[in-house]
């Protein structure tokens, strides 16, 4: 069995894999104060509370964009499992060429991601790999395997708390597309607002990348926990796929491991 783990600012989500079929993930707050103690009792728990025997995960890969819970997740790794974990980044093999001004720029999450996209819904054509996490991130790589370009705004997340933070009468709302774009109460603009505004962002970015690359056939696939809302308010998107870090991470991790 595989362990793969995505940590990203604001969530670490685990996966199992037995073979080919993910048979366990979860999802984890990041904190960084957390000792290798505490993430090796959490994720023992999960796996014991799902059946799954912690003595059967023989391998381990991760990435992350939070430096600083790195230390422990490793330790936890080594302490409890017993393995020492692929780590995304340089000197690992993915497929993927990166040819930005700054190829060590490019976080690890958004390299899984681009992995995954190439692979399995690539066929020959131009990807473009969206994140809704607490960026979002636009990626694209093309036929070749070659990552040149990518696009970054804030998050639904990030965009919602602006709103009530930064003034003195919004609440607080839950995120959620309301019925209408015509909002009849306070909670409801916000909603709408934040929502469909959302949306024609995600529009427009995406057309407007067909646009410069002269490529109307570019496939778009979709990931993250808030992707679900948009891609089903837009025909933009060809494809959702909420386990596509995990896909990715196992993709990478074979290529890479040595039994």
């Amino acid at each position: 069995m595989v362990l793969v783990v995505d940590i990203g600012n604001t969530n670490i989500v685990i996966g199992v894999y037995d073979g080919n079929e993910l048979v366990g993930n979860w999802r984890l707050v990041t904190r960084d104060e957390k000792t290798s103690d505490e993430y090796g009792i959490s994720i023992l728990s999960l796996l014991r509370y799902n059946d799954i025997n912690h003595k059967n995960i023989n391998s381990a890969i991760v990435s992350s964009v939070v430096p600083n819970v790195m230390h422990s997740f490793e330790n936890a790794l080594k302490k409890f499992f017993h393995i020492d974990p692929i780590i995304v980044g340089p000197g690992v093999k993915t497929g993927i060429t990166i040819i930005t001004d700054n190829p060590r720029e490019v976080g690890a999450g958004r390299i899984v991601n681009i992995v995954a996209a190439h692979e399995l819904y690539g066929n020959g054509d131009t990807i473009m790999a969206i994140d809704f996490g607490t960026a979002t991130t636009y990626d694209i790589v093309n036929e070749k395997g070659e990552f040149r370009y990518g696009i970054t705004s804030p998050g639904i997340q990030i965009s919602a708390d602006a709103l009530w933070q930064r003034t003195a009468q919004l609440p607080k709302i839950e995120i959620k597309k309301p019925d209408s774009i015509l909002g009849k109460n306070t909670v409801m603009s916000m909603q709408a607002g934040l929502i469909y505004g959302y949306i024609g962002q995600v529009e427009y970015i995406i057309k407007k990348v067909k646009e410069e690359l002269h490529d109307e056939n570019i496939k778009v696939v979709a990931t993250g926990g808030l992707g679900r809302l948009i891609y089903d308010g837009t025909s933009e998107i060809d494809i959702f796929d909420p386990h596509l870090v995990f896909k990715g991470l196992k993709i990478i991790h074979d290529k890479n491991y040595k039994k």
